[in-house]
């Protein structure tokens, strides 16, 4: 099992090759679309680029949920995250830092959730499963 310092150097440089980034640039609070200019396609990049790097298999959806704003009315109303929908991402990413959207719950927070740190995070959980 890698610790946690080898898991964020691989992880730095799984994001520096995929995103085209500097080292510098990708430090644990980084957010992956607002710091570091990932696009959608980019995702599916970091997925598989992560698949081959720890030899883990990531099914779709599970680091980088879909849709989350618009899987249910109910998680979303007035362009903020309700409580309904904190709770299902707090199911769904147990490796985020939901607390941190749950003070400014607006839609648009919800990509600031993707950081360097989440990664980190979900890698070690899946190795220690």
């Amino acid at each position: 099992m890698p610790s946690s310092e080898e898991i964020y150097s691989k992880v730095q440089e799984t994001l520096i090759d995929a995103l085209g980034v500097d080292d510098d640039e990708v430090t644990p609070e980084a957010t992956l679309v607002g710091d570091l200019g990932a696009e959608s396609i980019d995702f599916l990049d970091i997925v598989f680029r992560l698949e081959k790097t720890f030899d883990i298999k990531i099914p779709r959806g599970e680091l980088f949920p879909e849709n989350l704003a618009a899987a249910n009315s109910d998680f979303v109303k007035d362009g903020q995250v309700t409580e309904a929908g904190l709770a299902e991402l707090r199911e769904k990413m147990p490796h985020a830092d939901i607390d941190q959207l749950a003070d400014d719950p607006q839609v648009e927070n919800i990509q600031n959730l993707f950081t360097v740190q989440m990664i980190c995070n979900f890698i070690s959980n899946k190795l220690n499963s």
